[in-house]
């Protein structure tokens, strides 16, 4: 340890170190991987070995990340490619045993910030995601069925911008299924086309008319599994939705990423009339 320290610059020789280390017999030195980006007295480096001040890294994952886009996260951190970390993804066997019919991990790759080492596993930060997502739906005490839930947790995630707006929108959703209407949620499209390596950075018409069962616009009820993950307060949401006649909402064009909410078409076509005629002038 001395040897390494003293190659790299840290120390500037090796007996520095080793005296130090004479004096303070009884400190208990923890492995790791330590950075040291300058150069340090023998007692700092033997406080830091001892303190076990590990060199990490933060892993930030907001909600409504789906697992595409914490890849790209991962991926920036310089440790693994963001594919393999989306194969690890892809493996639902981690979440089986609470949700039996979940596609992969999606929706339980929990946001939060998170701790990753030079060599955390991609397995490993799946595991410590799902571990946080498991404590969260624990401390909920919900008999509400998970998969359901958390499936419409994930669209009223990337649905609603404004944190005000999730019940309300997650009760235009619940409104629709109780009367067994198409969702046609615009992310569940997107979700679709990123599944099949398809999507083009923009919704086209084919992604609307595409057969996947993940499209709401062309199947009845909610998709096969989450399309992103959603935080504590979506989640809680959708078990507790807005008491509401809506049926439809539109952007507003003030760019507040609020909604206009309407229970008739004909309402529901004015506001996106008025939507339109604001965006493209």
């Amino acid at each position: 340890m001395a040897t390494v320290l003293a190659d790299k610059g840290v120390v500037e020789r090796p007996w520095l170190f080793l005296a130090a280390r004479a004096l303070r017999r009884g400190t208990n030195l923890q492995a790791g991987e330590y950075k040291f980006d300058k150069p340090a007295s023998p007692f700092e480096i033997l406080g830091r070995l001892a303190r076990g001040d590990i060199y990490y890294m933060e892993l930030l994952i907001p909600e409504g990340f789906n697992m595409y886009d914490i890849a790209d996260a991962v991926g920036k951190l310089g440790t693994m490619p963001p594919e393999t970390f989306l194969a690890a993804a892809k493996n639902p066997a981690m979440i089986r045993d609470l949700d039996p019919d979940a596609p992969s991990l999606e929706g339980y790759l929990f946001p939060n910030k998170y701790r990753v080492y030079r060599h955390t596993t991609a397995d490993q930060i799946c595991r410590m995601m799902t571990s946080e997502f498991r404590a969260q739906w624990k401390a909920i005490r919900t008999g509400a069925p998970l998969h359901d839930t958390v499936t419409l947790a994930s669209m009223v995630e990337r649905e609603a911008r404004r944190p005000e707006e999730r019940p309300v929108v997650a009760s235009v959703f619940h409104n629709r299924l109780r009367i067994g209407m198409k969702l046609d949620c615009d992310p569940t499209t997107v979700y679709a086309a990123l599944l099949d390596n398809r999507f083009r950075g923009t919704i086209y018409r084919s992604d609307l008319a595409d057969r996947s069962p993940w499209n709401t616009y062309q199947h009845p009820g909610l998709p096969p599994g989450p399309i992103a993950n959603a935080g504590l307060s979506t989640i809680k949401a959708v078990l507790s939705p807005a008491e509401t006649p809506y049926l439809y909402f539109v952007a507003k064009a003030d760019g507040s990423g609020g909604h206009n909410f309407s229970e008739s078409l004909v309402k529901h076509y004015a506001a996106v009339a008025q939507y339109q005629r604001a965006t493209h002038h």
